[in-house]
């Protein structure tokens, strides 16, 4: 372990080195800067490792970035994503000190990145430039690091509230997310929280039955699954799988298996949030025994006896480090990313900075809760494909500060879908962009324009826009992500089945009325007869009218009254455009890209 002194600075100082603490220090050191990761446990990796929801949830066909690096070393290390596929959650699975061990390496390979363990976030004071961050080892030995630029990628935004950020908990009022979704009014109630546990078979003959847990009521667990103690009376509605499903839920490469069953086994409700440290250790307490109660049951009231604790995680008693959280406090930041957003992309401007991208539906925990029929159901809301903000992790009013993980600007309902790991990993990715630049450059966080941000995430091979048309490093892909973020031409989202989805149709004809001119160029003239500036023009759902397809000639012609130097041969001018083609087109010879946006997007 790196020793830290009283007297040590860096240029970026990262709390928290859970999944975007981790890929925010990685991307920081990277981008050139010196950075420091301080973690409270032994592991690296939040709820990807420590946490033990070691089977990812969303973006299985939007892998980029560091989260595409992650997965394809797990993969490699597996033999192949094929041999991800283990359990029917997930497609990609994998036992977490694998994946801590590869988030790691991938710290160890940036010389500007020191990583150090088992110091406790005390408190931060705000410097001239920068801040001055106390911590305290578990002997009492307090260290102090002073940074330029401080990113909070703690698992419940504690950096944040001592920073005095303004913030959020729990449900969010209508009156202040404008969404449609929302309730009349707020309350605290967050989702429930799991204390995960990975187990394994230890064969037949193998009698691994605990001591009966602290507090253990069988009845907390008789409908967790298909079985002859199930009672309708006291069933919360949720649908019941066999025994054999549960287990392979969560069933991972080696053979152990992930226990993270929503269905009244060890989700937990518990809002800790504001508690102190040891308010929330005794509640913590009691969540274990949630969870080894659900254990005990498996053991004993369905006679699954050699069911035991696999040997996966450096704590004492053999559960996960700490619970998997699922909502944390949310910051007010320079934006504020709604579901209604996230449905509706182009509801509002703020599409034009995203810098993460996710497909997850709106899942929302709350069986756990005990009065949880008062609340709305939010289980797996759909919405399309989505890309978030840029300042949604830039919080209001307060410098040289960076917020990621779960407490950037979202709201409640929006949480259940950004709240996943392969958003985490790009927000952290995206911060520590954003705090590398901030530091080069000399300037606020919130003075470092959009667009170098999204020009350094397309760099590393991160998606901007949730297309699945093309992937990193495809021909054509950055173009179709730049002009994506222009809103020239528009993609449209989806729901098919269980996928959320965006498509940006790079294979379709371009049609005139698929411009969206007039933000960036409002002296464009489009030819007369088309749809597009013709409303009589007839146009049916089975054909479209010749007049509207846009041909290669006809568009170089458009570009060129713009400003650009576009050639035809005259034997390609009648030939009609695609999409692709015509977002390359105007990539390279106008670069709208280039045009700054502020924070909701709108054009400077």
């Amino acid at each position: 372990m790196a020793a830290v002194s009283c007297t040590q600075s860096v240029d970026v100082l990262v709390v928290g080195g859970g999944a975007s603490g981790t890929a925010a220090g990685v991307q920081a050191a990277r981008c050139g800067v010196n950075t420091l990761i301080v973690e409270e446990t032994p592991w690296l990796g939040g709820m990807l490792t420590s946490a033990g929801v070691s089977a990812i949830d969303g973006n299985y066909r939007l892998r980029g970035g560091l989260f595409r690096e992650f997965t394809d070393a797990v993969a490699q290390h597996y033999g192949g994503y094929e041999n991800l596929k283990t359990g029917w959650v997930s497609h990609i699975q994998f036992e977490p000190k694998v994946g801590e061990q590869i988030l790691e390496d991938l710290a160890a390979a940036e010389p500007r990145l020191k990583v150090v363990k088992g110091l406790r976030f005390v408190c931060a004071k705000k410097l001239s430039r920068g801040w001055e961050v106390g911590f305290e080892s578990e002997s009492g030995a307090k260290k102090t690091v002073r940074c330029k630029i401080l990113i909070d990628g703690t698992e419940l935004g504690d950096v944040a509230k001592a920073c005095g950020v303004a913030y959020h908990i729990g449900f969010d009022p209508r009156s202040y997310t404008g969404e449609e979704m929302a309730l009349e009014e707020g309350n605290d109630i967050v989702q429930d929280m799991t204390m995960v546990m990975t187990i394994k078979d230890y064969g037949p003959e193998a009698d691994m039955t605990i001591a009966r847990p602290e507090g253990y009521n069988e009845r907390n667990y008789i409908n967790s699954c298909k079985n002859p103690l199930n009672d309708p009376s006291i069933s919360k509605g949720q649908p019941l799988w066999s025994p054999e499903m549960m287990l392979s839920y969560g069933l991972l490469p080696g053979g152990e298996m992930m226990i993270n069953w929503p269905v009244e086994a060890n989700d937990f409700y518990a809002n800790i949030i504001e508690m102190s440290r040891e308010q929330r250790d005794s509640v913590i307490a009691v969540a274990k025994q949630r969870t080894l109660g659900f254990l005990y049951f498996l053991q004993t009231s369905l006679g699954m006896k050699s069911l035991g604790l696999a040997d996966e995680y450096p704590s004492e008693d053999g559960l996960a480090l700490f619970p998997y959280y699922r909502e944390s406090r949310r910051i007010e930041g320079e934006h504020l990313f709604t579901v209604d957003e996230a449905r509706d992309r182009y509801s509002t401007n703020a599409y034009r900075t995203g810098v993460c991208v996710g497909d997850y539906p709106v899942d929302h925990h709350h069986y756990a809760y005990p009065d949880w029929a008062s609340l709305p159901r939010l289980h797996f809301a759909p919405i399309p494909s989505f890309t978030l903000p840029l300042g949604s992790l830039v919080p209001l009013k307060v410098e040289d500060l960076i917020v990621a993980e779960k407490s950037i600007s979202v709201t409640n309902l929006i949480n259940g879908s950004t709240r996943l790991q392969p958003v985490v990993v790009e927000i952290g990715q995206t911060a520590g962009i954003l705090a590398a630049l901030s530091v080069q450059r000399g300037c606020a966080v919130r003075e470092v324009d959009v667009r170098s941000v999204q020009k350094a995430l397309l760099a590393a091979g991160a998606y901007l826009q949730p297309w699945l048309d093309l992937k990193p490093g495809e021909e054509g892909f950055e173009a179709i992500q730049r002009i994506g973020c222009t809103g020239i031409l528009r993609g449209i989202g989806q729901n098919v089945g269980w996928a959320n989805e965006s498509w940006f149709r790079a294979s379709d004809p371009l049609k005139w009325s698929d411009l969206h001119l007039d933000d960036y160029y409002p002296s464009a003239v489009l030819p007369s007869g088309c749809p597009a500036t013709d409303p009589s023009c007839p146009s049916r759902p089975d054909r479209e009218p010749s007049s509207d397809i846009v041909t290669k000639g006809a568009f170089a012609d458009l570009l060129n009254s713009l400003g650009a130097s576009v050639e035809v041969h005259d034997c390609c001018r009648e030939k009609p455009l695609t999409r692709l083609q015509a977002a390359v087109m105007l990539d390279r010879s106008l670069n709208p890209f280039s045009r700054p946006v502020d924070f909701n997007g709108n054009l400077l």
